[in-house]
Protein backbone atom coordinates (compact mmCIF):
# COMPACT_ATOMS: atom_id res chain seq x y z
CA UNK A 1 0.00 0.00 0.00
CA UNK A 2 1.08 3.66 -0.40
CA UNK A 3 2.79 4.68 2.87
CA UNK A 4 3.43 8.02 4.45
CA UNK A 5 6.90 9.00 6.02
CA UNK A 6 6.92 11.27 9.29
CA UNK A 7 10.18 14.02 8.67
CA UNK A 8 10.24 16.45 11.07
CA UNK A 9 7.36 18.62 10.39
CA UNK A 10 7.05 17.23 6.84
CA UNK A 11 4.90 14.08 5.77
CA UNK A 12 6.99 12.45 2.32
CA UNK A 13 4.87 9.59 0.27
CA UNK A 14 6.91 6.12 0.42
CA UNK A 15 5.26 4.08 -2.90
CA UNK A 16 7.38 1.08 -2.40
CA UNK A 17 4.10 -1.16 -1.82
CA UNK A 18 1.58 0.71 -4.23
CA UNK A 19 1.24 0.21 -8.44
CA UNK A 20 2.22 3.33 -9.84
CA UNK A 21 1.98 4.58 -13.85
CA UNK A 22 4.00 7.14 -14.75
CA UNK A 23 2.61 9.28 -17.42
CA UNK A 24 5.22 10.74 -19.53
CA UNK A 25 3.89 11.35 -22.81
CA UNK A 26 1.14 13.70 -24.12
CA UNK A 27 -1.59 11.13 -24.42
CA UNK A 28 -0.85 9.46 -21.05
CA UNK A 29 -1.01 13.09 -19.30
CA UNK A 30 -4.30 14.37 -20.80
CA UNK A 31 -6.28 11.07 -20.19
CA UNK A 32 -5.27 10.00 -17.04
CA UNK A 33 -8.14 8.49 -15.77
CA UNK A 34 -10.60 9.39 -18.26
CA UNK A 35 -12.89 7.25 -19.68
CA UNK A 36 -12.04 4.64 -17.06
CA UNK A 37 -15.73 2.57 -16.03
CA UNK A 38 -13.61 -0.19 -14.23
CA UNK A 39 -12.63 0.57 -10.59
CA UNK A 40 -9.66 2.56 -10.18
CA UNK A 41 -6.96 -0.09 -8.35
CA UNK A 42 -3.69 1.80 -9.16
CA UNK A 43 -2.03 5.28 -8.68
CA UNK A 44 -0.67 8.00 -11.86
CA UNK A 45 1.89 10.27 -11.23
CA UNK A 46 1.96 12.95 -13.36
CA UNK A 47 5.72 14.77 -12.75
CA UNK A 48 6.06 18.49 -13.54
CA UNK A 49 2.50 19.08 -12.60
CA UNK A 50 0.69 21.70 -10.13
CA UNK A 51 -2.70 21.25 -11.97
CA UNK A 52 -5.40 18.30 -12.82
CA UNK A 53 -8.66 18.13 -13.69
CA UNK A 54 -10.96 15.07 -14.01
CA UNK A 55 -13.40 16.11 -16.85
CA UNK A 56 -14.67 13.15 -18.44
CA UNK A 57 -14.43 10.78 -15.40
CA UNK A 58 -16.75 8.03 -14.15
CA UNK A 59 -15.47 7.68 -10.33
CA UNK A 60 -14.34 10.04 -7.54
CA UNK A 61 -10.18 9.97 -6.75
CA UNK A 62 -8.00 11.09 -4.31
CA UNK A 63 -5.08 13.39 -5.53
CA UNK A 64 -2.00 14.18 -3.29
CA UNK A 65 0.20 17.02 -4.40
CA UNK A 66 3.87 16.95 -3.66
CA UNK A 67 6.92 18.73 -4.09
CA UNK A 68 10.26 17.43 -5.77
CA UNK A 69 11.01 15.67 -2.89
CA UNK A 70 7.62 14.28 -1.99
CA UNK A 71 6.83 16.12 0.70
CA UNK A 72 3.18 16.56 1.05
CA UNK A 73 1.63 19.74 0.17
CA UNK A 74 -2.38 19.32 -0.30
CA UNK A 75 -4.56 15.84 -0.20
CA UNK A 76 -7.89 16.16 -2.12
CA UNK A 77 -10.06 13.23 -0.65
CA UNK A 78 -12.81 12.02 -2.91
CA UNK A 79 -12.71 14.76 -5.93
CA UNK A 80 -15.22 13.98 -8.11
CA UNK A 81 -15.70 13.86 -11.92
CA UNK A 82 -15.81 17.63 -13.52
CA UNK A 83 -13.57 19.09 -11.38
CA UNK A 84 -10.87 21.35 -11.81
CA UNK A 85 -7.71 22.00 -9.54
CA UNK A 86 -6.10 25.58 -10.35
CA UNK A 87 -2.35 25.51 -9.78
CA UNK A 88 -0.89 24.89 -6.63
CA UNK A 89 2.24 26.90 -6.01
CA UNK A 90 5.36 24.60 -5.22
CA UNK A 91 3.71 21.40 -6.51
CA UNK A 92 5.87 19.61 -8.70
CA UNK A 93 4.03 16.03 -8.54
CA UNK A 94 0.34 14.66 -8.52
CA UNK A 95 -0.40 11.28 -7.60
CA UNK A 96 -4.09 10.73 -8.55
CA UNK A 97 -5.41 7.54 -6.28
CA UNK A 98 -8.04 5.20 -5.62
CA UNK A 99 -10.71 6.34 -4.13
CA UNK A 100 -10.58 5.93 -0.05
CA UNK A 101 -6.38 5.96 -0.38
CA UNK A 102 -5.83 8.69 1.69
CA UNK A 103 -8.26 8.06 4.56
CA UNK A 104 -7.26 4.62 4.69
CA UNK A 105 -3.69 5.40 5.37
CA UNK A 106 -4.19 7.94 7.69
CA UNK A 107 -2.44 10.49 4.90
CA UNK A 108 -2.31 14.49 6.40
CA UNK A 109 -0.84 17.20 4.70
CA UNK A 110 2.51 18.97 5.33
CA UNK A 111 2.48 21.94 7.83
Amino acid sequence: MLRWIYDGDKMKLNLSNVKIIKCETFCSRLMGFMFKRKKINYGLLFENCNSIHTLFMFQKIDVIMTDAKNNILYIYKGLPPFRIILPKKGVKKVYELPLNTIEKLNIKESN
